[in-house]
């Protein structure tokens, strides 16, 4: 299992999740890895938050599709509002998790302007026990059977990152 670096404060772990638009990959991990922190009974030690690189979809609520089927698998998506990931955030979370390489590249180039710890920012699959370091394939111009995929890595992903940062805890 990969290891979560140690908190950063005394607050609660923070971990943000980040995809292109904030509508499909991210807040579907954001969902699901909020629901695992719950189950865990962390949920008043660890905070998740999503963001999207890009910002043509701000304000807007998750894409139906991902919202359907979370729904249909038992999850809340109904709060759901893209926003951007902001350059303070990754000097405020403990975890910044990119969908894809390509996001990874994106947050690596706003953390250049600061000193970020590299080991915070990192692709959300190098939590994934059946695949590390792999990316979550965008599934918004695809069909159901994307989004099928891609709740699958989360769930398990969200799953082995729950057990990390429960022992970064201690």
């Amino acid at each position: 299992m990969t290891a979560a670096p140690p908190p950063r404060s005394r607050g609660p772990y923070r971990i943000a999740v980040v995809c292109l638009g904030n509508i499909c990959r991210s807040p579907m991990a954001d969902v699901v890895l909020a629901a695992r922190v719950a189950e865990a009974g962390l949920d008043d030690r660890v905070e998740v938050v999503s963001a999207g690189t890009g910002t043509w979809h701000v304000g807007e609520p998750m894409d139906g599709r991902a919202a359907a089927l979370l729904t249909a698998e038992g999850y809340d998506a109904s709060r759901h509002r893209a926003q951007r990931v902001l350059a303070s955030w990754l000097d405020e979370h403990d975890l910044v998790l990119a969908m894809d390489r390509e996001n990874l590249r994106d947050l690596r180039a706003l953390a250049a302007a600061g000193e970020v710890d590299d080991s915070r920012v990192r692709l959300f699959r190098d939590f994934d026990p059946e695949e590390p370091g792999g990316e979550v394939p965008d599934p918004f111009f695809g069909g159901d059977d994307g989004f099928r995929t891609v709740l699958a890595m989360v769930e398990r992903t969200s799953a082995a990152l729950v057990g990390a940062v429960a022992e970064a805890l201690g």
